[in-house]
């Protein structure tokens, strides 16, 4: 009898773990979704300010990576032109967000200005050559880097030019003389803003928001005043093919919200009028 209590007692076990497996059981945990990635593309001068934003969009957004692409605005506007992959694009001005529009990657009525910038002189601390006020620039034998025309720091480099020489205090030629003492034209306005740091430039022209946002970066400034200086407009966009339409509204709404906008004043950025 005992013998056969206890094989009882063990088929019976068995009839219990077999019933466990098949319902009481816990299930395997599912492995965790991979998060959404918002590509973006910006100005190289929205950087620091783009960057911060863009961790707070994530903290608010659960589950979303914001991806950035920074470079000159001429570069981005051209890769998308070329069938780039984004989602988001903020230029540092609005012809290149114009180029995005006539290759159909952005939509005409969606470019919004969100913030403005101003240009700012930068000098080198090794320069041996003193750079106090603007009239310098023209003196012969300066080394001055410049953006490339086709960058909108570049542009707007000239327009201050243009300014420049209809004032009696620089005289007709002073655009002709500051432009062959040009050494290097650059890509973006953080290849100016390095060159000048390293000494490789004794002068160069970048936007207010790149020195204080680079403030570990030795460079001295002398000031473009505003009857001369050039309002910078940078509008952003959702690019109209992207997979994510939703979160990039969403995206380009948080630039305009109040957080951001504290941040992209923080490093120099000013609201447009």
């Amino acid at each position: 009898m005992r013998r056969l209590n206890l094989r009882t007692v063990f088929a019976l076990f068995l009839v219990v773990i077999v019933g466990m497996s098949g319902s009481a059981m816990p299930s395997a945990v599912a492995a965790p979704a991979e998060p959404v990635e918002l590509t973006v593309f910006a100005a190289a001068s929205l950087t620091e300010a783009f960057r911060q934003i863009g961790k707070n969009f994530e903290k608010a957004n659960p589950g979303v990576k914001v991806v950035f692409s920074f470079a000159g605005s001429q570069q981005l506007a051209a890769q998308l032109g070329q069938g780039a992959p984004a989602d988001v694009f903020a230029s540092a001005n609005t012809a290149q967000m114009a180029v995005a529009v006539n290759t159909s990657r952005v939509a005409k009525d969606s470019p919004k200005t969100f913030v403005v910038n101003r240009l700012l002189v930068v000098t080198s601390p090794t320069s041996k050559i003193k750079i106090t006020k603007l009239q310098d620039l023209a003196t012969p034998g300066i080394k001055l880097v410049l953006a490339a025309k086709a960058v909108p720091v570049g542009q707007y480099a000239l327009d201050f030019l243009d300014k420049a020489v209809k004032d009696p205090a620089f005289g007709s030629d002073y655009k002709a003389n500051v432009l062959k003492n040009v050494v290097s034209y650059e890509e973006n306005v953080r290849s100016v803003l390095t060159k000048v740091a390293l000494g490789e430039g004794d002068a160069g022209i970048v936007y207010v928001s790149d020195v204080i946002a680079s403030s570990k970066t030795p460079v001295k400034r002398v000031n473009i005043p505003d009857t001369l200086n050039i309002i910078a407009s940078y509008p952003i966009a959702p690019v109209s093919d992207s997979k994510h339409a939703l979160l990039a509204k969403k995206f380009v709404a948080y630039v305009f919200a109040g957080d951001s906008r504290l941040i992209l004043a923080r490093y120099g950025f000013n609201l447009p009028k």
